[in-house]
Formats: structure tokens, sequence, C-alpha cells
């Protein structure tokens, strides 16, 4: 499956859009941990795109943050380093990299907060389950976890009868994270979930394959 990323991005631009949506929740949810937060915020943004769903919060967090962005593609992974600069976020960086390895960003875990938003939609099933499973390596005891996945549509690589955002969704509860919050709108097909992590603070496994994009 090829897809033209900054094509998708343009859909951000129209308010009514499922995609518009969905950033603004999961700007409302990331901007709630940094507002919980009583300590510096290690966070590390997986498939980040342009940043415009984690920079803008930074820029208003009162939390003190030093964030790693990854992004492959490298004008989204520019575009985001402008908007960090103009925002005066000098503790973002932003690496022009393969998320779906850990030698992309081990180094800036154990993570306090981690975003995995449009990552589950575009990897196959096998991957899910294997990102899934290794995120505790990657996390402090009660770090976040905020995560994205849309409804199936046309070319989603999923095998998954129904809506595949259940099973990411119990996937967390095997691993044993708890459910912080789940949103599934009635009239689009995003979700968005924030799961925490209650077990010990992991140690990141550097060469360790995640996910690849289909």
């Amino acid at each position: 499956m090829s897809r033209d990323w900054h094509a998708w991005h343009e859909k951000y631009d129209d308010p009514t859009s499922s995609l518009s949506r969905r950033l603004a929740v999961v700007r409302s949810e990331l901007g709630s941990l940094l507002a919980a937060a009583d300590a510096p915020v290690r966070l590390v943004s997986l498939c980040a795109g342009d940043g415009r769903d984690t920079l803008p919060v930074l820029a208003d967090a009162q939390a003190e943050v030093d964030a790693v962005l990854v992004e492959l593609d490298p004008g989204l992974a520019e575009q985001a380093r402008a908007t960090a600069d103009a925002l005066g976020l000098d503790r973002v960086e932003v690496r022009t990299a393969d998320a779906g390895t850990t030698d992309t960003f081990a180094d800036a875990c154990p993570a306090d907060v981690l975003l995995a938003c449009g990552v589950f939609g575009n990897v196959r099933d096998d991957g899910v389950a294997a990102t899934v499973a290794a995120l505790p390596s990657l996390l402090t005891h009660g770090a976040h976890v905020v995560w994205t996945r849309g409804r199936q549509v046309p070319h989603d690589p999923t095998e998954v009868d129904g809506d595949p955002s259940l099973v990411v969704r119990d996937l967390f509860a095997a691993t044993g994270f708890e459910q912080v919050s789940f949103v599934r709108p009635d009239d689009a097909g995003f979700r968005v979930g924030v799961h925490r992590w209650p077990g010990a603070t992991g140690t990141p496994r550097p060469g360790h394959r995640l996910f690849s994009f289909v």
C-alpha cells in the first residue's frame, strides 16, 4: 500500500473531517497528561508526522518536557522542526528515521509518555501485537501511551472482522496495561485510546523491530 502522506495531512485542514476531530482528541488527552505531571516528562512520539498533535500542546504545557519525535518522511520531519523552532521548543528533537525499530529512539527511553498515533492502521496485525507487547520495555512505571486506530477502510491491512480498535484495546489489556480512556464516536471512524503502564520501569532493547508500514 502506497500513500501520499502530505496529501493525507491536508485532511487536517477540514475541521469537520474525522482526522481533524481525532487530532482534537489526541491533543486534549496529551494536554491532560502533561497537566497532571508532577515531575519532568520524557516524551516519545512515533510516526510523528509534522508534529501537529504534539508540538502545540507542548508549547502550552506548564510541565518540563524533553521530547523526541520520530518521522521517516523528510518533508514532514522538517515541518515539525520548523514548528518546534517557531514555538520556542528547544527541548524537542525531531529525528528523520524509521520509528518501527528501537534503534531510532531507544536512547530516549524509558518514556513517561509515548504516542503511537497513525501507526496501527498502517501495520499488519502481527506488527500491532509485537508493538504493544514491546511497549513495557520502553516505558517508566506509571507511563502513559496515547494511541489511535481507525475503523476498517479499503486497503486496511488488518484481517480482523469488525472494529480493529477493540483488538488493539484487548492487546493492551492482555499485556497488563490499565485503560485510562477510550474515545469511540458513533459518527466517526477514529478511535483514541490512553493506557497506563502499572508495571516496573522497562529497559529498552536496541535493534528490536516493532513494526513495518505496508
